[in-house]
């Protein structure tokens, strides 16, 4: 295979996963559901749910902290897909930093 053969298979596998990343959408939660987040796979927020009975002027620190565990853990998860979606298309070839 020559290396132009190579560049053009990359630059596919690169466009499927950017697609298929596009269209990811994880869900997390915290609290036991009390704060549920969506993101998409490029790990921008795109939903929140928040249960009514979490919130309290008295304890905002406590939903905050909610809401970051919440998206801090949907990121992983997308990592997580993203690592898988490259494994299946490298065949499983480790590349270094991967």
């Amino acid at each position: 295979m020559n290396i132009q053969q190579m560049m053009k298979q990359a630059q596919q596998m690169q466009e499927r996963l950017q697609k298929q990343m596009a269209d990811l959408r994880v869900e997390a939660t915290a609290g036991g559901g009390m704060v549920a987040v969506t993101v998409n796979g490029s790990k921008q927020l795109i939903a929140m749910k928040i249960d009514p009975e979490v919130v309290s002027k008295d304890d905002v620190e406590m939903l905050q902290d909610l809401i970051v565990a919440a998206v801090n853990d949907a990121n992983r998860k997308v990592d997580e897909q993203m690592a898988q979606s490259m494994g299946g298309m490298m065949g499983g070839l480790k590349l270094p930093g991967m």
